[in-house]
Parts: structure tokens; sequence; C-alpha cells
């Protein structure tokens, strides 16, 4: 890497770990560009060059987030011998994630807030398609290894995704055990279901 790349690279970390600092703090809305402009002592000209928008810069945090979180997982998966293991192992990583992540009240905030550019909701898309991708990989396999019944994986990974994402919102309330144990219980349900005596 040249200077100027690792000069450019060194001011965007700069300007993002400054921002993630803010965020955590006040909140998304709360933060503005004049707060992070201080924070850094670089310009808002400067912020907008690398990410375009406060949005643009929030979402290089949200992504910077799904790398750690799939590094992370991709280390521990291996603990998992079965994809019905993995699945609970997953629902696992996802409850304990969501609970200790900073960022985590800020990225509801955002999801929430209804104004976004054309651009950041293309990024916000791919994202959720990384994700529904991840999913239906992982059932897949489960199928080929003679886990589960050869089926519409494409909805079960949306469905999946779905349960993951609500729970994420209704487990912020809870201490660590009642979050794992929510987790627990919809991989339970998404595995086996409640019908009690099924067709």
């Amino acid at each position: 890497m040249n200077k100027k790349k690792q000069q450019t690279e060194h001011t965007k970390k700069k300007i993002a770990d400054a921002a993630r600092a803010l965020f955590v703090q006040k909140g998304y809305k709360a933060t503005s560009i004049e707060e992070i402009v201080k924070a850094t002592g670089c310009s808002a000209g400067n912020i907008y060059y690398h990410f375009k928008s406060k949005e643009g810069l929030f979402l290089h945090l949200i992504e910077d987030w799904n790398r750690e979180w799939e590094e992370t997982w991709l280390t521990k998966e291996k603990l998992y011998p079965t994809t019905i293991d993995k699945l609970y192992g997953m629902a696992e990583h996802l409850a304990l994630d969501q609970l200790n992540h900073p960022l985590t009240k800020a990225v509801d905030e955002f999801f929430n807030n209804a104004e976004k550019a054309t651009d950041v909701v293309e990024r916000i898309n791919e994202m959720v398609k990384g994700y529904l991708d991840f999913n239906q990989q992982l059932l897949q396999k489960g199928v080929e290894n003679g886990e589960f019944e050869s089926t519409n994986v494409a909805g079960l990974a949306v469905i999946l995704d779905s349960l993951m994402a609500g729970l994420c919102q209704h487990t912020q309330r809870m201490n660590r055990e009642e979050a794992l144990a929510a987790y627990r219980l919809a991989m339970d349900v998404f595995l086996h279901g409640i019908v009690k005596n099924p067709r």
C-alpha cells in the first residue's frame, strides 16, 4: 500500500472510530456531522469524501460489524458437527452478539428511521441478501446431509432471518439467560414446529 493510500485508510479509520463512539453514546439521530467533525478534527468535506453522508458512515460501521460477526462465527462453526447443531450455535452467537455489541441500539434506531437515500436502501438490501444467502447455504447443507427434508430452502431462509431479526428487537430488554432461552426456543420452533400430531 502506497503512502497516500495508507494515509487515506488511516483518516477513514479515524473518522469511523470517532463516529462509532458518538453513535454508541448518543444514538444515531442525535449524532450530527458537526460533532463528528469536532471529535475527529477532520473537515465535513473530508467526512463526506470518505463516506458521502452520515448514513453512509453508519452503514460502513454496520458492514464492519457484519464482517466481525462472520469472522467470529466461522471460527466457532467448526465446533458444531451437524447443521442442526450449527443453527443452535448460530442462534446463541447472534443472541450474545446483539446483547454485547455497543452499536445495537443505534442500529435499531437507524433501521427504524424512515428517511433513507436510494443508495443507502440499495446497500441495506445487499446486506439483507447476504444474510439470506448465508441462511440458505446453511439450510441447503442440512438438506444435503439428510438432516432436513428437501423443501423450499429459499423460503425457510427468509423465515429464519425474520425470526432472528424479531428476536433481536424483543431480547434487548431481557437479561442474558432469558435472551439465550428465547433464541433456543425460537430454534426449537423453527426446526420442530408446535403442532402436537403432525399429519
